[in-house]
């Protein structure tokens, strides 16, 4: 009786241990085979690129790489002497345009007394007037080619493009920039996203609005954030197309198919004073259900 109930505690035990493992197994391939989650997730934000709108040496730079800047903050600046000059210029061109239109009209309304006069042609009045409009479209030409001079020597001046953090700027007084060539990048403060590379099999369980937990590698505190969006379509590999011609459709099939990524963007609500959103570092995010 004794080695009975030993034995039917053992199988009992034996058994018990075998159902929690069962139902640990299931939770656990429940977890990682449908929960939304993902480890495959990066901090992203925009990045404009810091270029002068005219060419010049550079006599001045104003910040240091990984500086942190506002809107409409000095960067640098770029030798203004022949943008002086060509502002000159273009004042001096406008002021004798003035003139010239100043004259034109009056020998329009001269030939204009004349002719109610009948001491003058209509051939001679019409070449008044049209000398009057050529000499007004001289003018206007001359003022927008000196608001274009003052608009140049203001870009002498680079500013910041939005609020953020200068990124990969190595440039020096004595430096030649071209226009359009970038000197570096400024990372955006406030376009700070979070993109998770969810697979297709999760989407089912993912909802715009859904909060998020976000933990970034080599933080000891979470970040929280809701699901904002998501991607609308990725490239397949599987297909090349060309205008004006048929689809063009690789012949091999792969037979182990793997789940597609989608990239979903996730805002972030809340920051912990200590964590440092880097564009780049990776993270692992949590997709939580709205309890509405």
């Amino acid at each position: 009786m004794k080695n009975l109930t030993i034995t039917s505690g053992r199988a009992l035990l034996t058994l018990s241990m075998v159902g929690c493992a069962a139902v640990l197994s299931w939770h656990l391939w429940s977890f990682y085979m449908e929960a939304p989650w993902t480890r495959d997730a990066h901090v992203r934000a925009d990045v404009v690129r810091l270029a002068a709108d005219v060419s010049g040496p550079v006599i001045e730079v104003l910040v240091s790489d990984n500086a942190q800047v506002e809107k409409g903050t000095p960067l640098f600046r770029i030798e203004t002497d022949r943008f002086e000059l060509a502002l000159r210029e273009a004042e001096a061109q406008v002021q004798s345009s003035k003139a010239a239109a100043e004259l034109a009209r009056t020998d329009f309304e001269r030939y204009q007394l004349l002719a109610s006069r009948e001491a003058a042609s209509l051939k001679e009045r019409q070449h008044a007037e049209s000398q009057m409009h050529q000499a007004d479209a001289t003018y206007q030409s001359a003022l927008a080619a000196r608001d274009l001079a003052k608009l140049n020597l203001d870009r002498t001046t680079v500013k910041a493009p939005a609020s953020g953090t200068i990124a990969n700027f190595s440039l020096r007084r004595g430096n030649y920039v071209s226009v359009g060539d970038a000197v570096g990048v400024l990372v955006e403060r406030e376009s700070i996203y979070i993109a998770g590379y969810f697979e297709e099999t999760k989407l089912p369980r993912i909802q715009v609005g859904d909060r998020v937990k976000i933990d970034i590698m080599g933080e000891a505190e979470s970040v929280m954030g809701h699901v904002a969006g998501i991607a609308a379509g990725i490239e397949d590999r599987e297909r090349s197309d060309s205008v004006g011609s048929l689809a063009s459709v690789a012949p091999t099939f792969s037979w182990v198919r793997l789940a597609q990524r989608i990239p979903v963007r996730i805002e972030i609500d809340d920051i912990p004073s200590p964590v440092r959103l880097i564009a780049g570092r990776t993270a692992t995010v949590s997709v939580r259900a709205n309890d509405n």
